[in-house]
């Protein structure tokens, strides 16, 4: 009996501890000092701006990562009560074909960056510029053979070209647009027909996988962006870069307040932010990426030594949705992740 007891006491005493939760501790920053980040940046890029934002500012930022083109969908579903205050990454002409979501602003730094790269309107603030570029396996390709765009309708790389697909990435609707105006004019649908049936149905799920693709040759040739190019090639990968013959596009990433911001002030002070010096010095040290501002200095190619071709932001936003819609035509879903 007494062993009986004894127990029940034990299980008392476990019951009565376990009744009694740690007092919480938990703060929460005022509203004015939020700030609510949609980023279609790897954590490698917007960490340390965030991080230094908020050491300078005070001012505490709640990141949500995801696709370009599934952060701005979320951006136009929130419209009427937005959640957000920066869409902070993703193309110029993808946030262009959504400017009614965003609220025009004209950074303190506006006069330094390279007219190029602005907004006339100022519905986007510009942060990197990106030139599109070809990658092939150096061991498996041979220099000459993925040197221009119509190597990419070339039978003999059929099933073997690594691309992702344009309705998820936005740097891979701007290289298929690109590809469009080298190797154009008015062959649009032409040309789209031809490049979705040399892929083979086999399209990637985001841009993010182009390199390691042709870095492990399931692919012989990629089209992705100079920085990752160069990042994957600094990493040691047998990967060669190759500005096309014909020309490409430098079109900027940006980033946009969004309408109706709950937390205005201090999206302007990060958009501000986005293009100081200091931000933009680190785009050209650390991060393999072209400063849109005309006084930080770089060691990359420059770009009058690149071709490019004449592209319009406007005019590839509007083209968009027709060009989305034809491509997922050609591709019939095959390739979609």
């Amino acid at each position: 009996m007494g062993k009986i007891w004894l127990l029940l006491l034990v299980l008392a005493l476990l019951a009565g501890c376990g009744a009694q939760e740690p007092e919480a501790v938990s703060w929460a920053p005022d509203e004015g000092q939020r700030l609510v980040i949609y980023t279609a940046h790897k954590e490698e890029v917007y960490w340390p701006i965030v991080k230094e934002f908020e050491e300078r500012t005070g001012i505490w930022v709640e990141v949500v990562p995801g696709g370009t083109n599934e952060l701005l969908e979320r951006v136009r579903r929130e419209s009427d009560s937005p959640a957000a205050d920066v869409m902070f990454g993703g193309g110029a002409e993808s946030l262009e074909a959504y400017s009614d979501c965003f609220a025009p602003y004209t950074c303190i730094h506006a006069e330094e960056i390279q007219p190029q790269f602005r907004d006339p309107e100022d519905r986007w603030t510009p942060f990197s510029a990106l030139p599109v570029v070809l990658i092939c396996n150096s061991k498996l390709l041979r220099p000459g053979q993925a040197d221009n765009w119509d190597a990419l309708l070339s039978p003999n790389l059929r099933g073997r070209i690594a691309f992702a697909d344009p309705a998820v990435s936005g740097s891979s609707f701007t290289a298929l647009q690109t590809m469009l105006l080298a190797l154009g004019p008015d062959r649009d649908e032409e040309l789209l027909q031809s490049f979705a049936g040399n892929l083979d149905g086999q399209q990637l799920g985001g841009s993010g996988e182009v390199a390691g693709a042709v870095a492990g040759g399931s692919a012989l040739v990629g089209v992705t962006l100079e920085e990752t190019a160069l990042k994957r090639i600094a990493a040691g990968d047998d990967l060669a870069l190759i500005y096309p013959s014909g020309g490409t596009s430098c079109v900027p990433d940006a980033s946009a307040l969004i309408q109706g911001a709950p937390h205005e002030d201090n999206a302007k002070q990060f958009l501000d932010f986005t293009v100081s010096p200091e931000v933009q010095r680190l785009l050209t040290e650390q991060f393999c990426r072209r400063s849109v501002r005309g006084d930080i200095p770089s060691d990359l190619t420059p770009l009058e030594d690149i071709p490019l071709v004449d592209y319009n932001v406007e005019q590839a936003s509007l083209d968009r949705d027709a060009i989305l819609m034809t491509w997922a035509f050609y591709l019939g879903g095959e390739g979609e992740t």
